[in-house]
């Protein structure tokens, strides 16, 4: 054993040991601190990569889960005007049975369907959705432009038919102040509603088909969300008590490394005794 003053490898190395017992323990206090067991890339390169991916993809799932809300209440607000419509419509159907009996006032009836004609073209008009409008354009000239959503990483369309080409005014103009007496006006009102009745209820359709899709996006989005949001969890927090026993660990194992560093570094004493 050789006996060195100038280099004191002993005290050397327990100062390597100190200073390696002090960062781990310094690293699990952090962790604890943070409960991240990732608090910089250098603490798992490959880890860090894998989970900003899967935030990445984890964040865009929400958004399009936001744009499915956005979609559903789109495909509401359209479901429950065509609704009203529809129920207009059945009320026509009605009333057009009526004006066939000959002690009905054929006058009152024609009135009748008239105003329920302009209250569904107002619908079609007034339908909108944070100004957009849903079923036709405010001046019903033009059907409504197919509305776009990403659901799914591509465009989600929402187009429920040619609802915006009816021209329910034109129906009510049909019918003349006299009543249904003529068959013209009869044929009119009868073709007039059986087109839009038949255009509704294909929208309607529609509407639900595309919620559908909605629903099952959803369902598929949120299983996404979560299998991701696990997969973070495994990747980034912090096993908090194994980090409490590493700290714990770490602070003894400091003590007794300062200890050794103190008796290591006055070894270089005991040459002194040679000099008596």
């Amino acid at each position: 054993m050789s006996f060195l003053v100038n280099t004191n490898m002993g005290a050397l190395r327990s100062y390597n040991a100190l200073a390696k017992v002090n960062a781990q323990t310094a690293q699990a206090q952090l962790r604890l601190a943070t409960q991240q067991r990732i608090n910089q890339v250098a603490d798992d390169t490959s880890g860090f990569n894998v989970g900003k991916r899967l935030e990445a993809q984890t964040a865009t799932q929400k958004a399009q889960i936001k744009n499915i809300s956005s979609a559903r209440n789109y495909l509401s607000t359209s479901e429950s005007a065509l609704m009203q419509i529809n129920d207009k419509l059945i009320e026509i159907s009605s009333k057009q049975i009526d004006a066939k009996d000959p002690l009905k006032n054929q006058k009152s009836i024609a009135d009748d369907i008239r105003t329920l004609a302009l209250e569904i073209d107002s619908i079609l008009k007034n339908t909108n959705i944070n100004g957009a409008q849903l079923l036709a354009s405010a001046d019903g000239s033009t059907p409504l432009a197919n509305a776009n959503f990403d659901i799914s990483g591509a465009a989600f369309n929402v187009d429920f038919g040619a609802v915006g080409n009816l021209n329910p005014a034109a129906l009510a103009t049909a019918i003349g102040s006299g009543g249904l007496t003529s068959t013209t006006d009869s044929t009119v009102v009868s073709h007039s509603v059986t087109a839009v009745t038949d255009s509704v209820r294909s929208a309607l359709g529609r509407i639900g088909n595309l919620t559908q899709t909605l629903d099952s996006r959803e369902e598929f989005l949120t299983a996404a969300i979560a299998n991701n949001t696990a997969s973070m969890s495994s990747i980034f927090d912090a096993d908090i008590a194994m980090e409490q026993l590493n700290a714990t660990k770490g602070q003894l194992a400091g003590q007794i490394a300062s200890a050794m560093l103190s008796q290591t570094n006055s070894a270089p004493q005991n040459v002194l005794a040679l000099f008596r």
